[in-house]
Parts: structure tokens; sequence; C-alpha cells
């Protein structure tokens, strides 16, 4: 570790850290995740290598978004609560905004070409950013030949067998613990020296204080409006939404959008692509796409209210339903696996989710690149195997060029992500307005 892991952090110091990562935290959970590592392990070297990895594979056992519940244990790891807290409200706070501002646009101005160029240019860069965070992770995570195979059998699991997520995480924490040998433990890095304890006493108080943080808002909901409004709904549903979210958002989305389109009635069948769009190519963790499906809900179910002004509601709550849970997990569970860092067999078990967390990523990554460049994806199902089959008719030539020219820049020029994403923006406005 350098010097710079060798001294405490100060709270002004990370909190503009914390900006700069969520403001550049585009791509989804690979290209935040990326980012984070770039920043506080690569520049910063406020963790080592390790201790990175080591949280990362905890937050992917747990529901909900990974890489925002990341950011949030190394904000606690560093200033304690207050610092976890604002990590995480911060990595939240520009996609939030974002949606919002997209919500309302949706909503109003929903045919405003400059929109439609922005998401079109957007969304083959994103991709890019995506592969390019794989490939990050894939030079970090897989070390050793034994990880290249659980990494390899968890993309082949996903993709072409749709196994559940939380089976591949199960499979691989048993690989890890029988093959995988702990060579390098999380080291304890001298500015986190600070770190607490666990206890049984301190966890049962942080579990009962953000059980009432999460849930008595939504009880005075349902008290004062009634379980048929379309907030208490709301509320009720996407806080059943926040733990089971096991895989990631896309593990999820099929379930929100049957929800949402069939039982609730929030949105339309393409609406859920759409709100998608805006997740994958705003800043801010993907699940925020339910922002969008809250926002609508209750744009369409006002009642007695305005319909934007109900929307804006609805967000808040869908928001806080989803991400509440996400501190719970943290600040209960994360000074235990602190404590365990040096135990060899979890270090072992956790090496091997991480491993299979890279094929998984990857299954994201594919999966995002076939519905960029191809506008129709179909299906073929051979026995146990279900295969994603693009239409090659459907292959759109403008993403195409746009996608290729963002690879070209972040792996040849290694140009930065902002710039990447501001060009490949102004492309899709240029090409709209030209083929619109």
């Amino acid at each position: 570790m350098s010097a710079a892991a060798d001294r405490a952090v100060t709270r002004g110091e990370a909190f503009r850290v914390w900006v700069r990562v969520a403001l550049q935290s585009f791509g989804g959970p690979a290209g935040q995740i990326a980012v984070m590592h770039r920043v506080i392990v690569d520049e910063k070297r406020w963790l080592s290598e390790s201790r990175f990895l080591h949280a990362l594979s905890y937050c992917m056992l747990l529901p909900g978004p990974e890489a925002q519940q990341l950011t949030t244990y190394v904000g606690w790891l560093l200033h304690g609560v207050r610092g976890g807290l604002i990590a995480g409200c911060l990595f939240i706070a520009p996609g939030f905004l974002s949606i919002l501002a997209l919500s309302i646009l949706y909503a109003g101005f929903r045919d405003v070409g400059l929109v439609e160029g922005l998401f079109f240019g957007l969304k083959p860069a994103v991709m890019a950013v995506v592969f390019e965070a794989v490939v990050r992770l894939k030079r970090r995570a897989l070390t050793e030949k034994e990880s290249v195979v659980v990494a390899g059998a968890a993309f082949v699991a996903i993709f072409f067998f749709g196994v559940p997520f939380p089976l591949i995480v199960v499979a691989a924490a048993l690989t890890g613990l029988l093959v995988l040998r702990a060579r390098e433990l999380p080291r304890a890095d001298r500015a986190l020296d600070s770190v607490p304890r666990p206890s049984l006493g301190s966890a049962a108080r942080t579990l009962v204080l953000w059980l009432a943080i999460w849930l008595v808002p939504l009880g005075a909901l349902f008290v004062v409006l009634g379980p048929e409004q379309v907030f208490v709904q709301e509320g009720v549903f996407f806080s059943k939404v926040a733990v089971v979210t096991f895989g990631g958002a896309y593990a999820v989305l099929t379930y929100v959008a049957q929800q949402a389109v069939d039982a609730f009635q929030w949105l339309g069948p393409g609406e859920m692509l759409d709100g998608l769009g805006m997740a994958e190519t705003t800043p801010g963790p993907l699940i925020q796409v339910v922002q969008f499906v809250g926002f609508l809900g209750a744009y369409r179910h006002a009642g007695g209210l305005d319909p934007m002004t109900a929307g804006i509601i609805g967000s808040i709550v869908t928001t806080w339903a989803t991400f509440a849970p996400c501190f719970l997990f943290i600040f209960v569970g994360a000074p235990f696996v602190e404590h365990l860092r040096e135990n060899r067999a979890l270090s072992a078990a956790l090496r091997g989710i991480t491993a299979a967390v890279v094929g998984v990523v990857l299954n994201l990554a594919v999966w995002f690149a076939l519905h960029t460049l191809f506008g129709e994806v179909g299906s073929f199902e051979l026995g146990f195997t279900q295969l994603l089959i693009p239409d090659p008719a459907t292959l759109d030539w403008s993403a195409v060029t746009i996608a290729g020219g963002a690879m070209l820049a972040m792996f040849r020029y290694k140009a930065g992500m902002m710039p990447t994403l501001g060009g490949a923006a102004l492309m899709g406005v240029i090409v709209h307005s030209i083929f619109p």
C-alpha cells in the first residue's frame, strides 16, 4: 500500500470523491464497479485490491444494487455510518434527479426529437463502457486458471441455461471453498484501523433502527391513505422487490414488468424498455428504472392530485422503498464481514463468488449488446438450453457505428467515460436528425 492508504481520509476529500464517482457511474453495475475500483484502489489507494474484492463479494451476496451497496460499504469503512450514508445517498442522487427529469419529459414531451436522439446515441456507448468494465474485472479477479473456469461456468449457466443467480452464487462459493486457495487475504489498511468490532447487541439495535426508517413512513401512508392508494401499492410492491433482486436489475425486471403492466396497469408493455433505456444511459444504479415505473404509475393514477405532482411523489416513495433496505444490509452485516476478512475459508468462498460475478456481468454485457444493436432478438429452445437469436435483418448500422467509435475511443485511445458518452450522445442527435 502507498502512503495514501496509511493516512486518515478527510470527510471533505471523501465527499468530493463520492460526488465524482456518482457523476461517472454510467453503464450499470459493471461500469460503476470499474469506476470505483479505478478511483478507490488505483488512484486514491484507500483500499487494497483484496480488501476491495472482499467487500464486493459480500455486496454481490445481497439483494439490491451491488454498486450502491459497495459505495455505502466503503464510505462506512472510512467514516462510519455517517460516511456510509453520504456515499450511498450521493451515489443515488444523480440517477434519481436524471430519471425524474426524463420521466417528466417522457410523460409530457415524449416525442421530442432531441430526447430520442440522446437516447439513441448513448445506448451503444454504454455498451462499450460495460465491455470495458468486464475487461477490467477479468484482469483483477481472474488471477488463476481455476477462477477462469468458475467465471466461464457461471456465464454458461446463466446465459444458456437460465440458472438463477442465487444458485450460481452458492455453487461458486462451494467451488471457491473446495478448490480456490486464499493466496492473499484482505489486508488491514492502516487508514481503516478504526473499524469497530461487531456485537450482536449493536447489530440488533441497527436492525431495529433501519427497519423503522424503511417501514414506518410506508406504514403511515397505509394508515392515512388506505391499501388501494397508488403510493401505498408502490411502497409495498417495491419493498418486496428490494429483498428479492438477487443478480441485479435484469434478474428482476421481468417480474417488475409483468406486475406493473398486467396487475397494476401502471404502464404499457413497451414502456418498461424505455425506462430501462433511461436507467442505462444515466448515472446511478440500473435498478433506478423502478423510479420510472413509480412515476408513471402515480402519474396515471393520481386521484385528486395534479398528475405531475403525483408522479414526483411516486418517484420518491419508490426510491425510498428500493434503497432504504440497502443501508440496512450494509450497516448490520458489514462489521461481521470485516471481522471475518482474515478467515481463509471465507476468503476462498468469496473469491469463488467474485469469479462467478465476472461471468454474470459478461452475460449482462452480451444481453445488452444484442438488444442495443438489433431491433428484434428472439429465443430458441433446445432441450434445457435457451439461445438468444438476433434477427440479422434488424441490425442497426448506426448503432454499430456509434458503438464501434466508443469502443475505439475507450480501448485504443483510452478516452474517459464522460467524453465518450458525450461524443456518442452528440452523434445520436445528429443521426436521429438526419434519419428521424
